[in-house]
């Protein structure tokens, strides 16, 4: 049986807010830091996605 991972869908939805932010309400440097720090935060909650979990007994 296959569960989902509510932390990883929480951190990839609050990363694509914040890219969506960065990218429509600043401009310049700020923005691409923002949108930046978004994106990074969509990546890694889609790689969380797809690591293995360990089952402890």
């Amino acid at each position: 049986m296959k569960t989902r991972n509510t932390t990883s869908w929480v951190v990839t939805g609050l990363g694509a807010a914040v890219t969506t932010v960065g990218v429509t309400a600043f401009s310049g440097p700020i923005a691409a830091g923002i949108a930046g720090f978004g994106a990074a935060h969509v990546v890694l909650g889609v790689l969380d996605m797809y690591r293995p979990t360990i089952k402890n007994r």
